[in-house]
């Protein structure tokens, strides 16, 4: 994004992008609480919103890679929470009836994640950038967030990856190195990622169409 700060603090129509997904979840009657894991010197951002709230914020410090990151929020979790829903606060756009879809993906599956269908023609190349193969477009599928994990299938799950030192990309990773199945609910392309400066004036045309 080439920007002075993360790209998820960035005001989007006039609201830091971060805020966009953190009002959707705080006004689910399946959230409890929401933890955010930031570095410190963002925190007022979601203090200051804290009075628009009706559930619990709690923080958590962010790790070196992402694993960690969703490790600390892991550990800040309430106890008797049924379900860890882990999202990407550079994702504004999602949308309430696909979290709700996703979470009951979750709670029957153990492990779900918002994902749609590639739209490219995808192909596999070697360090040498010549193409390998085309890969099957119909079984290929583009990840979003939120993840949705049974929280005692992410502690397994975290054992094992410190244990044997893994490296994972994503959420459900650790669950996929469980051997436990992960469902795909199929989710929306206008739950983008917020990554370019194109990226900001696609969501902002998305926004103005929605309002």
């Amino acid at each position: 994004m080439g920007a002075s700060m993360p790209k998820q603090y960035l005001p989007l129509l006039g609201q830091p992008i971060a805020l966009y997904s953190f009002y959707t979840f705080s006004r689910m009657v399946q959230v409890k609480e929401i933890v955010v894991v930031c570095d410190p010197s963002y925190k007022d951002i979601f203090e200051d919103a804290r009075d628009n709230i009706k559930v619990e914020l709690k923080f958590a410090l962010p790790g070196k890679e992402r694993q960690d990151s969703v490790f600390n929020g892991f550990q800040a979790i309430d106890d008797n929470s049924e379900l860890v829903c882990i999202h990407d606060s550079a994702r504004p756009l999602v949308s309430t009836e696909d979290i709700e879809k996703v979470l009951d993906d979750g709670w029957l599956n153990g492990a779900a994640v918002l994902g749609v269908p590639a739209k490219a023609t995808i192909k596999e190349a070697n360090s040498e950038s010549f193409v390998v193969r085309t890969l099957d477009r119909k079984t290929l599928w583009e990840m979003q967030t939120p993840q949705i994990i049974k929280p005692e299938l992410l502690t397994k799950g975290f054992e094992l990856v410190i244990r044997e030192g893994l490296e994972v990309t994503d959420d459900v990773s650790i669950v996929e190195h469980l051997k436990h199945p992960v469902y795909i609910t199929q989710g929306s392309y206008t739950n983008i990622k917020v990554t370019t400066p194109d990226d900001m004036l696609l969501a902002e045309r998305i926004l103005n169409d929605d309002s």
